[in-house]
C-alpha cells in the first residue's frame, strides 16, 4: 500500500504546479505598479502627455489585506482605479469621472499576462 501512496502524492504535486500561476507566488507591492503600468501603457496613447509629463499619472493608491489598488489619472481627469487581488493577480478596473461623480466597472485583468508582456 505505501508503493500506491508515494506516486498519488507526487503526482498529485506535480499536476497542481504545472502550469499554475499559483506557483509564481503572492502579487507584491511593486508587481502589482509595473503590470498595471505596462497595462495603461499599451491601452492608452501616452502622446498627448510628451510635452506635459504631469498630464496623466500612474500612483499606488490604498493598500488591504486582499488587495493593492493602481490608480491611473488620465489627462481627461478621469480615474481608473485597478484593484489588484494580492493572491490571484486578478484586476478590477473601476473608472470614475470626478466632474460627473460617475463610476462604472471597466471589466478585469489578469496582472500576470501583463508582467510577462514585459520580459517577452
Amino acid at each position: 500500500m505505501k508503493h500506491l501512496v508515494v506516486p498519488a502524492v507526487v503526482l498529485a504535486l506535480l499536476a497542481g504546479s504545472c502550469g499554475s500561476r499559483a506557483s509564481k507566488g503572492a502579487i507584491t507591492e511593486e508587481m502589482a505598479f509595473e503590470g498595471v503600468s505596462n497595462y495603461c501603457h499599451e491601452a492608452v496613447d501616452w502622446s498627448v502627455a510628451e510635452e506635459n509629463p504631469s498630464l496623466m499619472e500612474l500612483s499606488m493608491g490604498e493598500e488591504t489585506d486582499t488587495e493593492y489598488q493602481v490608480v491611473f489619472r488620465s489627462y481627461t481627469g478621469a480615474l481608473t482605479y485597478f484593484h489588484v487581488d494580492k493572491a490571484s493577480g486578478v484586476t478590477r478596473m473601476e473608472e470614475y469621472v470626478p466632474f460627473l461623480d460617475i463610476r462604472n466597472e471597466a471589466g478585469t485583468i489578469d496582472l500576470y499576462d501583463y508582467l510577462e508582456k514585459k520580459a517577452e
